[in-house]
């Protein structure tokens, strides 16, 4: 899915991970005529698609072009800087055409090379254009950071306001966490089994699928330096869970559907 935005049409559900649109690190099921986006990754299943937007209409683009719109974007304070640098430049010239004949009047020999230089200080020391250059060059680098971390920022504005914000709500996974689930604890509902037990079943069978919560249990169980055991007819079943064989017992791993 490089390029387009799309819809599938597929006769059963397909994972897809759509960590980079959305944040969300856990994949999310797709079913007949769900939409997808560019940018994201197909799991292991192949299904059939149909191109709505390609190009700069693709949701992709759009946060692009989002990007560079904000790197160009005025900032409150840069027409304050922009009505300074109106008086200032030329007060700065004019300032360095008097010294200039100042120094070419009075100066010592060779008085005009003491005057072109004492002019030419006087520019470099009050660099007029600094005043001009220095609101959009911090807005172009401050949205441009923000994107190579993953923060998209709508405006220059809004860059401006983050400095009086003093309280921050977040509506979605991701956006300040890890980006990727991890184990905390884990325990055993049957005195049949013990936790060592119950961890070396995951474990032995996770370690066959590339999910990110089997992924999580398989680096949790090398935490806890867990026996890896035998598994064998490993099935992973779309939107529910894995199955399989652990040491000749048959095991399954999933949600309460899979239950």
């Amino acid at each position: 899915l490089s390029s387009v935005d799309l819809f599938t049409g597929i006769g059963s559900p397909v994972i897809i991970d759509s960590s980079m649109i959305t944040g969300e690190p856990i994949p999310v099921n797709k079913s007949t005529d769900d939409k997808v986006s560019s940018g994201t990754i197909n799991g292991n299943q192949s299904f059939l698609m149909k191109a709505e937007k390609v190009g700069s209409d693709t949701l992709l683009s759009q946060i692009i072009q989002m990007v560079n719109d904000a790197s160009r974007s005025r900032a409150p304070i840069q027409k304050l800087a922009d009505t300074v640098s109106g008086y200032f430049v030329p007060i700065v010239v004019i300032i360095a055409v008097v010294t200039f004949a100042v120094w070419a009047i009075w100066g010592p020999e060779p008085a005009y090379v003491y005057a072109l230089v004492n002019a030419i200080a006087v520019l470099i020391i009050a660099c007029p254009c600094a005043l001009g250059l220095a609101t959009p060059m911090s807005v172009m680098v401050g949205v441009g950071k923000g994107a190579q971390n993953g923060v998209l920022i709508k405006n220059a504005e809004a860059l401006e306001k983050m400095d009086k914000v003093d309280t921050l709500i977040i509506d979605k996974t991701g956006t300040i966490t890890e980006g990727k689930p991890t184990v905390e604890k884990m325990g055993s509902f049957d005195n049949g089994f013990t936790e060592s037990e119950v961890l070396q079943f995951i474990v032995s069978l996770n370690s066959q699928s590339e999910h990110p919560l089997a992924e999580a249990t398989v680096k949790y169980g090398k935490e806890q330096n867990a026996e890896f055991l035998n598994a064998d007819g490993f099935n992973a079943v779309t939107g529910k869970g894995v199955e399989g064989k652990v040491n000749s017992k048959e095991v399954a791993l999933g949600n309460a559907k899979m239950m």
